[in-house]
């Protein structure tokens, strides 16, 4: 489980998973390596609780939908902690707009229709901020869109986005990610 990119921190959590391609993916709002702008913090570290920006190509033939999530595999929990996932994203999507994990997203205009936003570790249906406690050093926040070769997975809308990756794990045909960094202080 140990990560070989020291910019991505010690733990990757997809070295234990089946190994797949990569494709592009960009970002106006975060930077691989980089540290987070205070946008995508918590509103209570001193941030604006907004989900970034991605835009993605070069996925592979075959992909019929796509998945995107948010995972800090350094959080104090034994576990992780996920931020974000969005489900059933269709083929035609290429972009998520900075904003589109607010909550009531879904309905609205930041998101396709048939998306499905999955409940965070919060169990709120939206992208939660970063919010590193003290004296955890940093994080790496991973924003990862999977490209999938199903139209849609078939996840229990009030599952975790753990169960949402065992469910669509066997479907995974490629990983664009972006791992951004931050820590406790870092925004005020």
């Amino acid at each position: 489980m140990t990560n070989g990119n020291p910019s991505r921190g010690d733990i990757d959590p997809y070295a234990r998973m089946r190994r797949v391609p990569s494709f592009s993916l960009r970002s106006t709002d975060i930077q691989d390596g980089e540290p987070l702008p205070a946008e995508q913090f918590a509103a209570a570290a001193g941030g604006s609780n907004r989900s970034p920006q991605l835009s993605w190509e070069g996925f592979p033939d075959g992909t019929r939908s796509f998945a995107v999530t948010c995972f800090d595999p350094d959080a104090p929990t034994g576990s992780g902690f996920w931020h974000w996932a969005v489900a059933n994203l269709p083929l035609s999507t290429r972009e998520l707009a900075a904003g589109a994990g607010e909550a009531g997203a879904s309905g609205g205009e930041l998101l396709p229709a048939g998306a499905l936003t999955l409940p965070n570790e919060r169990r709120q249906r939206a992208y939660a901020g970063a919010a590193p406690p003290r004296g955890t050093g940093v994080h790496h926040y991973w924003f990862v869109v999977h490209a999938l070769d199903v139209d849609h997975v078939d996840v229990d809308p009030d599952a975790t986005p753990a169960v949402l990756g065992f469910t669509m794990r066997d479907a995974v045909l490629a990983r664009a990610i972006i791992v951004a960094t931050g820590e406790f202080g870092q925004v005020n």
